[in-house]
């Protein structure tokens, strides 16, 4: 399930309604017609029709006459290229990324935060890959997730505050944390340890062991996992990987430091 991001055209004028007709266009994840966006009933008619018109025009979106169509535009493309660049870890943790997905020949993710929610920046397929909702670029929930709860857990109080507000507490699985009260008792847990686990929260025979990237000053900058499945192995071997898992995400904190990586967004601002 895409978690789709919170409405603040309201908040923020005509700018803030156009990036909500944005995130609605990308959400679909394909060429969406007119009547689609309508339906959701974010806006009126005309307003829809006006913000579609103008994000075409500045080349935001690109219009197939043929198939009646939304997709994203090339500009729009060029502009995720460079914030991909410039904000996202990716780039950095590459090679990181790569020596230690060859080390355990499992899957492994990097994630960030994104308005409360996870936003998938990179991933490794296992040697034996496996079918999973993860995806680089796929924004999923922070709540059942193990990079989600790892990142969130060292949030500071007001930072955590605001993101638990965004979190939708959906039982995905029978062992779903459903409730502000069972997370917050298992990010007190995580912080304890230092490490998060997924333990089918998300999805069935899916499990992971997760670790934050945090700066020296304790600010989480993003999440990273080696994730495998119920039927190749156990939370137990997992765990074991931690401490090469640890080394990996201190070795990826400091090149960013390093980069003058920007202040992440925890805030939920745009």
């Amino acid at each position: 399930m895409d978690i789709a991001p919170p409405a603040t055209g309201a908040a923020d004028g005509t700018v803030g309604k156009a990036l909500d007709v944005l995130d609605m266009v990308a959400l679909h994840g394909r060429p969406v017609r007119f009547s689609e966006l309508l339906a959701e009933g974010r806006f009126p008619k005309a307003t829809l029709y006006r913000l579609l018109q103008t994000l075409t025009n500045q080349g935001m979106l690109a219009y197939d006459p043929e198939r009646q169509s939304y997709a994203p535009g090339m500009r729009l493309v060029r502009l995720a290229h460079s914030a991909w660049r410039q904000s996202s870890l990716a780039p950095v943790a590459r090679p990181h990324l790569d020596a230690l997905a060859a080390l355990v020949g499992e899957t492994v993710h990097l994630a960030q935060l994104d308005t409360g929610q996870v936003l998938y920046v990179d991933k490794r397929n296992a040697r034996q890959p496996v079918e999973m909702f993860s995806q680089a670029g796929k924004v999923g929930p922070a709540y059942c997730t193990g990079v989600g709860k790892a990142m969130l857990a060292f949030l500071d109080e007001s930072e955590l505050a605001r993101a638990l507000t965004r979190q939708s507490f959906h039982r995905f699985t029978q062992h779903t944390l459903a409730s502000p009260a069972e997370l917050t008792t298992e990010l007190t847990a995580i912080r304890a340890r230092g490490h998060a686990f997924d333990r089918e929260e998300h999805e069935p025979g899916i499990i992971c062991v997760a670790l934050p990237i945090l700066t020296q000053g304790n600010r989480v900058l993003g999440a990273l996992s080696v994730t495998s499945t119920t039927e190749r192995t156990s939370l137990t071997s997992l765990e074991a990987l931690v401490p090469k898992i640890k080394e990996t995400a201190a070795r990826i904190a400091a090149e960013a430091e390093s980069w003058r990586f920007p202040e992440q967004d925890t805030k939920g601002g745009r």
